[in-house]
C-alpha cells in the first residue's frame, strides 16, 4: 500500500509540470444530476475592494452552503487562500479556475480531483487524460497548509478550491469580476480515473454533446456558454485541436481564420515530436474579459467545441450578447461559477475534511 501511495504521489508531481491545457477526451454521457442553488452574497473581504457580487438565488435548506461559512471557526480561511493565489502567476491562476471547474464535474464540487491516491484498486482522477496537464495543486497545497497550521483541521480541501477559483478569477479579470462563494462542502471518499473521460466535455464536442453534458450537471445551455469564457485564459496543448478527433488546423474542412491557423501551424510544428502549447486567446490571454466571445466570432478559436457555439441558435445568440457587453457577461459568469460550486455538495454523512488534500484521512 505504501508503495502505491508513492508511485502515485511521484506521477501526480510530474502531472503538476503539464502546462494548462486539454488532453484527449471521450463523449460525455454522464447520469442526470441536479445541483443545489447558489447562496446569497455577502460584504467583499476586507483584504481586496472589488465591486458589489452578483445577486443568485437562495439555496435550498438541504444545500449546507452559506457565505461566511468559516467566520466563527476559522475567520482568516478565505483571506489565506486569497494571499496565497496572488502569488502565483497567471498560468497557474488560469490553471485554478480550470481545476475548480474539473473538480465539479466529476462527483461534484468535492476536491476529489486532488487526491493522489483513495483506492488502491485504481488511479485517481488526477490521472485521467483530461487531467494530466491540470496545474494549481502546489497553491491549493500551500493554502491548505496555512489554513490547518492556524485553525486545525477545520476547513475542507473542496471550500479551498471554491475560494481559489473564486480568487484566481478576480485577479485575472484586473480585480473586476468579484463574488462571494458560498461554503460548506465536505471532500469526496472516492476519486477514479476512469470517470474522466465519461464526465469532461470533450474539446471536439458538438454543441448538443456540450448541452447535455452541462444540462447532467444541473447547468443551462447559457451558464455553458457563460462558463465557456473561461477560454480567454490560460494555455492549450495543440494535441487539443490538431489530432484525428479534432483537425483544427486543416483548412479543407475547419472554418478557423486562415492567419490564425497559419501562425499555430508554425507555433506546433515539434522536430522532437513534443506537444507543444499555444495560449487559447491570442488578445488578451492573461486576462478573464469577454474577448473570447469576439474570438469566436471572428473564427479565432482553438477549439471544435468553441465553434461549435455557432452553430444552434440559442448558444449563438448567447454568444454575440456576451461579445457585446462585457458588464453583462462578468454578472453571468459570477453567478454560473457559484451554481458550478454548488453541483453534488457532499456532506459529514458521506465525506470528511482532510488532513491533506491528496489523501485521505485513513491514510
Amino acid at each position: 500500500m505504501a508503495k502505491l501511495a508513492a508511485a502515485l504521489t511521484v506521477l501526480a508531481l510530474l502531472g503538476c509540470m503539464a502546462r494548462e491545457g486539454q488532453a484527449d477526451y471521450g463523449h460525455p454521457s454522464p447520469p442526470p444530476h441536479t445541483p443545489c442553488s447558489p447562496g446569497h452574497p455577502s460584504t467583499p473581504p476586507s483584504t481586496a475592494s472589488p465591486p458589489p457580487p452578483a445577486s443568485v438565488p437562495s439555496p435550498p435548506a438541504s444545500a449546507e452552503l452559506v457565505v461566511g461559512y468559516y467566520q466563527k471557526t476559522c475567520h482568516r480561511a478565505e483571506d489565506i487562500v486569497r494571499e496565497t493565489v496572488r502569488g502565483a502567476n497567471a498560468g497557474i491562476m488560469a490553471g485554478l479556475v480550470r481545476l475548480f471547474f474539473h473538480d465539479c464535474f466529476i462527483r461534484g464540487c468535492d476536491a476529489s480531483v486532488l487526491l493522489d491516491v483513495a483506492d488502491p484498486s485504481s488511479a485517481t482522477e488526477k490521472f485521467g487524460p483530461p487531467n494530466l496537464s491540470l496545474r494549481g495543486f502546489e497553491v491549493i497545497d500551500a493554502a491548505k497548509a496555512r489554513i490547518e497550521k492556524e485553525c486545525g483541521n477545520i476547513v475542507s480541501c473542496a471550500d479551498v478550491l471554491a475560494f481559489a477559483g473564486r480568487d484566481a478569477t478576480y485577479f485575472l479579470s484586473n480585480n473586476k469580476v468579484y463574488f462571494d462563494m458560498p461554503a460548506g462542502r465536505y471532500d469526496g471518499l472516492v476519486s477514479l480515473i476512469n470517470e474522466t473521460l465519461i464526465h469532461l466535455p470533450p474539446p471536439f464536442a458538438t454543441v448538443e454533446q456540450l448541452k447535455a453534458n452541462f444540462a447532467s450537471k444541473g447547468l443551462s445551455a447559457d451558464e455553458m456558454v457563460t462558463l465557456s469564457g473561461a477560454h480567454t485564459i490560460g494555455a492549450s496543448h495543440c494535441s487539443s485541436f490538431d489530432d484525428d478527433l479534432s483537425d483544427r488546423l486543416n483548412a479543407s474542412t475547419s472554418d478557423m481564420d486562415p492567419k490564425l491557423m497559419a501562425s499555430l501551424e508554425k507555433q506546433c510544428r515539434s522536430d522532437t515530436g513534443s506537444d507543444n502549447t499555444v495560449v487559447q486567446d491570442i488578445k488578451t490571454p492573461n486576462k478573464l474579459d469577454n474577448k473570447y466571445y469576439k474570438n469566436v466570432l471572428s473564427h479565432e478559436v482553438l477549439f471544435a467545441s468553441d465553434a461549435a457555439l455557432l452553430t444552434a441558435d440559442d448558444t449563438s445568440a448567447a454568444v454575440r450578447a456576451n461579445a457585446e457587453d462585457n458588464n453583462v457577461w462578468e454578472e453571468k459568469f459570477k453567478a454560473a461559477m457559484v451554481r458550478m460550486g454548488a453541483i453534488e455538495i457532499k456532506t459529514s454523512a458521506d465525506g470528511e475534511i482532510r488532513r491533506s488534500c491528496r489523501v485521505l484521512n485513513t491514510y
